[in-house]
């Protein structure tokens, strides 16, 4: 394709030299938005004064915003609540697992386990052996499920919830939130 239009003056060509600025005959001035008033010091009558404000915020605005919480999506909410109840099993697994030894080590179960199995025997037997009942792995065991339950019913109900959410919403129109910037 080719430029009819003409030869380009050198600046307007690639790797080519900015013309100079040509020197202005007088500076620039710009317009005012409250002129002065001509001729001394009385106002012309119709004239604009300007007058400082008393009562002018010196600090920036915060803007804020009105939003409402219209739909929550079930299928967004199904998957947050399963990762936070995922970790939620997961902290009551290690936490049971921590007090369970700390108790352990302060003698806690063998205390306890010699008062059951004296109050608990006879001459022919040693009574409920309480430190054989609540070893590590079956409290692990039974901690595993109660945390595999709660992943389950969590996932569920708050999945549900959002599907409640939405049918009362399209009812009142949602939770209004209010949101303000940062400063």
């Amino acid at each position: 394709m080719t430029d009819t239009r003409g030869p380009k003056p050198p600046y307007e060509t690639y790797g080519g030299e900015q013309p100079a600025p040509q020197p202005a005959a007088q500076p620039y001035h710009p317009p005012q938005a409250y002129p002065s008033p001509q001729g001394g010091g009385a106002p012309q009558p119709g004239a604009a004064v300007r007058r400082p404000r008393t009562g002018a915020r010196t600090t920036p605005r915060t803007r804020k915003a009105r939003l409402r919480v219209a739909k929550a999506d079930p299928w967004s909410v199904m998957k947050v609540s399963f990762l936070l109840s995922i970790a939620l099993g997961i902290c009551t697994v290690i936490a049971s697992a921590v007090l369970w030894m700390v108790m352990d080590a302060m003698g806690v179960f063998s205390t306890v386990g010699g008062t059951i199995s004296e109050a608990t025997g006879s001459n022919e037997s040693n009574g409920f052996d309480l430190q054989s009942f609540l070893s590590l792995p079956r409290v692990l065991m039974f901690t595993s499920v109660i945390a595999v339950i709660d992943v389950v019913l969590a996932t569920a109900l708050a999945t549900l919830g959002a599907f409640i959410y939405n049918l009362s919403a399209g009812f009142v129109g949602g939770v209004e939130l209010t949101l303000a910037e940062d400063e």
